[in-house]
């Protein structure tokens, strides 16, 4: 087996469970797809300039549902997620079929992830906390003990 064989084993694709196109008027019609599996959230924008976002469930820290007066006319809905991610800390689903069954359904997906990894909220949290200058947070409860954390 070559080494390309090898790789292509290592990254062979999940079962996609949902996929879904930003909705303009309620109809398909853009360039911008939103997909998950059991372990990822997938973003994918763009025509001649690809721009590609791979997102952890298990590293979401928050999910909302929104919907405008126009998105419920036209059938669709934002779900916005607040995530750990360096890259993409608040992504936005926006314009998508059915949003409250997909927020339950990521949901889910994200606290069982958390249990099989066995991360909680604490660490989570912390894990968001890393990419604010700590310099400024000096006296501040990071954890949330309910201690002073002392840098």
């Amino acid at each position: 087996m070559g080494r390309i064989d090898k790789l292509t084993n290592l990254t062979e694709k999940e079962e996609i469970l949902w996929q879904d196109r930003k909705r303009y008027f309620g109809m398909p019609i853009s360039f911008t797809i939103y997909s998950f599996t059991q372990n990822k959230l997938y973003y994918k924008k763009g025509i001649f300039n690809i721009s590609s976002e791979e997102i952890l469930l298990y590293r979401v820290l928050d999910i909302t549902f929104k919907q405008s007066i126009w998105q419920k006319i036209f059938g669709v809905g934002s779900v916005i997620l607040t995530t750990a991610d360096k890259s993409s800390p608040v992504l936005e689903l926006k314009n998508i079929k059915t949003p409250d069954r997909i927020r339950k359904a990521l949901s889910n997906l994200v606290e069982q992830r958390r249990e099989d990894k066995r991360v909680t909220g604490k660490e989570m949290f912390g894990a968001a906390g890393m990419f604010h200058d700590h310099g400024d947070l000096e006296g501040v409860d990071l954890d949330g003990d309910g201690i002073i954390d002392v840098h």
